[in-house]
């Protein structure tokens, strides 16, 4: 069985009954929380960030930093396979949109001027994510 076949092929219909307005509105629809109103902005409890519409572990809060932009920021995901990647051109801009691998949420947008050692920036909405705090 491929990787492909493995993935969540749910219905609109399904999402808007598991997600509240603003989830679906965010993660299935690609909008974008207000800069610093976000749950995750600030956090600084330690655990693994999981995509809210499928629980699959996307950050650890190991690479988690304050870059300042108003959303929670990694500089990396758990895993190159925990993500994917698309070009982006709505807005007038050219950006790369992150996405789970599993589900096809909209979790944010990746750009090369975050730190060492990878100078990314995920730049990803706290209401795509639910942390899992260490024990």
């Amino acid at each position: 069985m491929d990787k492909d076949s493995l993935k969540m092929n749910k219905t609109e219909e399904f999402w808007r009954k598991q997600l509240t307005p603003e989830q679906f509105f965010i993660c299935r629809k690609k909008g974008t929380e207000p800069a610093f109103s976000g749950t995750y902005n600030q956090e600084k409890n330690k655990g693994i960030y999981k995509c809210i519409c499928c629980n699959s572990a996307l950050f650890d809060s190991q690479t988690k930093y304050d870059s300042g932009s108003g959303w929670p920021s990694f500089y990396s995901p758990i895993s190159s396979e925990a993500i994917r990647e698309e070009s982006d051109s709505s807005h007038g801009m050219i950006r790369i949109e992150v996405l789970c691998n599993n589900c096809d949420s909209h979790l944010g947008h990746v750009f090369r001027d975050g730190p060492a050692p990878t100078g990314l920036r995920y730049c990803i909405n706290s209401i795509s994510l639910k942390l899992y705090p260490e024990k």
